[in-house]
């Protein structure tokens, strides 16, 4: 099987080094393997992308060295792939219609019971005002997965992780889903579908077999297994790496302008420079 693994970028700020470095490990995993690397634009939330920015990723990645093996793969191009699949989960009893705001989630967790856990990998964990409800989708609803049904139905499952904090074979298991997890968000208000569900139809619809990306989404990887296992779409091997992060500690984030690859460029940095600085060796091309 080839090796075959994507970088996905928001089109909504700067790429910043934390961006540089995920993007060119997975680029050196690939050629290393012999596999390819594609290039996939996570441009679903259509309010926050920007086609300048769009146009900077491929400007940064290309003067990075980084070249992708096929076109390119724009979320915005796809949206009846992502209703297809809320369709088919639909279809089986595992979604439902939630009509309640961010604050209304607040002020239902303003008195977790001990010992639960506030946030999950979704944010914080749904308290399940609607499940029952039986609600009619609209524009002012999100679509939610009933995880315990989607448990009840999907498990046993597993994924593979080869990166250097998780390395092994990870067994989903049911009750620590739905306590630490909770009922994710498949769609989002006036969005064709939250990142969950979208990250799991992208990686199946471009034959990845390999997802590289930061640790920060380990947890996440929980409900692309289990989604993968309910759609019947194959699971790849899983890579999380170390994040990069500031003096203080803090993981970079795209508000963090001072460490915009195109800043690093302007002030006369080369592509071996930004190497360096997020721990990789010299490239061998």
């Amino acid at each position: 099987m080839m090796f075959r693994t994507r970088f996905a970028p928001s089109p909504t700020g700067p790429l910043h080094l934390g961006h540089a470095y995920s993007a060119l490990l997975a680029h050196d995993m690939a050629r290393a393997a012999g596999g390819s690397f594609l290039l996939r634009i996570d441009d679903i939330d259509q309010s926050r992308a920007r086609p300048e920015w769009e146009d900077q990723i491929y400007d940064d990645l290309l003067w990075l060295g980084i070249r992708w093996n096929e076109p390119v793969r724009r979320q915005s191009d796809h949206i009846k792939d992502y209703a297809q699949a809320v369709d088919k989960l639909t279809d089986i009893g595992l979604t439902y219609a939630c009509a309640c705001t961010r604050r209304d989630i607040e002020e239902a967790a303003s008195a977790p019971q001990e010992g639960t856990p506030d946030f999950g990998p979704d944010g914080r964990i749904y308290p399940g005002t609607c499940r029952d409800l039986n609600l009619p989708v609209t524009d002012q609803t999100v679509t939610r997965l009933n995880m315990a049904r989607a448990c009840a139905r999907a498990l046993p499952a597993s994924f593979t992780e080869t990166g250097p904090s998780h390395a092994g074979t990870h067994t989903l298991n049911a009750d620590e889903i739905t306590a630490t997890i909770g009922d994710v968000v498949l769609v989002r208000r006036q969005m064709a579908a939250a990142y969950h569900l979208a990250v799991v139809v992208d990686d199946m619809a471009q034959n990845i077999t390999h997802v590289i990306r930061g640790q920060d989404l380990f947890e996440a990887t929980h409900i692309h297994v289990l989604l993968q296992k309910l759609l019947g779409l194959p699971t790849p091997t899983y890579h999380h790496h170390a994040l990069i992060r500031d003096d203080a500690g803090k993981r970079l984030a795209k508000r963090d302008d001072a460490r915009a690859i195109a800043k690093y460029r302007a002030e006369g940095a080369t592509p071996a420079d930004i190497r360096r600085l997020v721990g990789l060796p010299p490239s061998s091309s």
